[in-house]
């Protein structure tokens, strides 16, 4: 067992002139808020995991990191797993602190991904998911990627465009209750249909941003304050890397992460009371929706569009406005999921509270839905 016990996040979008480390570390942004919430000193923390960033790709990040916000951890690791990488290392964390070998982790992540390199330079460094041999010389991007599998699942299910794009109006209506959001202006489904061609059938409002921001959470071994925020199961799988060598374009791990964090057995699909899923695009959102349980099949659209999932539906979704409205800023659009999850949690989230938080059920994926993470999370009074 294991505790959120702070968190932190900046808003994201353009932060001029804020770097890697400034976006991870300063009094204003990611840590120090975090452990302030906490209510720790930096002495107090002796564990350390940061994810990975594309615009400081140093080798030893962890270590960075701890000499520029003065820690001297028991443990400092960083990892790579893509999209997923949020909510891995704070899988990791937890596996840690319920073991007994450390007491408070510091999970950081940021990235001046916006405003630290060129948009080629992005396009390119994500790339590199797809097969050196086989995908990467024939030039396909993420968006392209990820169309392929829109394609199919629009051609399987019989759903339209349109029913994608439900996903991206929900979520920005979302952000439109959140100061730090990248957008908030409201859009509708036809602007979503009518906006600019990016790899069909998606179109660029079917896509995230690219931003800048950082979040952290301290993960402890002992709850903190009132209300707390318990991390009750965790799970990963992992099925491919590239999608030549998929076993499917229509069937992923996202159930086999779900039920080894203990969905269907330690906690029933029927008690979860929000959730925060990954949404890197609308097919993301869509297939992980429709995998975990949350919607049938070729059905998470048509939820969307009757106010299923928003703020006061059956099944609040990504109150803060996602990756595809809040924005995304590499590892810590993952984690800026679980920072509203904790203020939903503990009754912090203002205008964006929901009646019932007390369950919880997040999801990530990495790569081209290759690499699963599932976390539950429980409200303790």
């Amino acid at each position: 067992m294991s505790w959120i016990t702070g968190v932190g996040l900046t808003p994201f979008g353009r932060l001029d002139g804020r770097t890697t480390l400034d976006l991870m570390s300063d009094a204003a942004s990611a840590a120090s808020a975090a452990l302030a919430d906490a209510g720790l000193r930096r002495d107090e923390v002796d564990g350390l995991i940061t994810g990975y960033s594309t615009t400081l790709p140093h080798l030893m990040l962890s270590t960075v990191f701890a000499e520029h916000f003065g820690l001297v951890p028991c443990y400092a690791h960083a990892i790579q797993l893509g999209g997923a990488t949020g909510f891995a290392t704070v899988m990791l964390a937890h596996e840690l602190v319920a073991a007994g070998v450390l007491r408070h982790v510091l999970v950081v992540a940021g990235e001046n991904r916006l405003t630290g390199q060129s948009r080629d330079a992005a396009i390119q460094t994500l790339a590199q998911v797809g097969h050196p041999r086989y995908e990467v010389p024939l030039g396909p991007t993420i968006p392209a990627y990820y169309a392929l599998v829109a394609s199919r699942y629009l051609h399987e299910t019989g759903t339209a465009a349109a029913d994608l794009a439900e996903l991206a109006v929900l979520m920005r209506r979302h952000a439109a209750l959140h100061p730090g959001a990248q957008f908030c202006e409201a859009i509708g489904v036809a602007d979503v249909l009518a906006s600019k061609p990016i790899a069909a059938p998606l179109r660029i409002l079917d896509c995230c941003p690219v931003s800048d921001g950082g979040a952290a959470v301290v993960v402890s071994r002992d709850r903190t304050g009132g209300t707390g925020v318990r991390i009750i199961g965790c799970g990963q799988a992992h099925t491919h890397q590239h999608v030549s060598t998929a076993p499917s374009l229509t069937s992923f791990g996202t159930a086999a992460a779900a039920a080894r964090a203990g969905l269907g057995t330690r906690v029933a699909l029927a008690d979860i009371r929000y959730a925060v899923v990954y949404d890197s695009f609308t097919i993301t959102l869509a297939i992980l929706l429709e995998e975990l349980g949350l919607a049938p099949r070729g059905g998470a659209g048509a939820l969307a569009r009757e106010g299923h999932f928003s703020r006061e539906g059956a099944m609040p979704l990504n109150t803060h406005g996602g990756l595809l409205s809040y924005g995304h800023c590499g590892v810590g659009g993952a984690m800026a999921h679980l920072v509203e999850v904790q203020l939903q949690m503990t009754g912090r989230a203002g205008s964006r509270q929901v009646r019932d938080a007390s369950m919880a059920l997040l999801h990530g994926d990495g790569g081209v839905l290759s690499s699963h993470v599932t976390l539950l999370l429980e409200q303790a009074r």
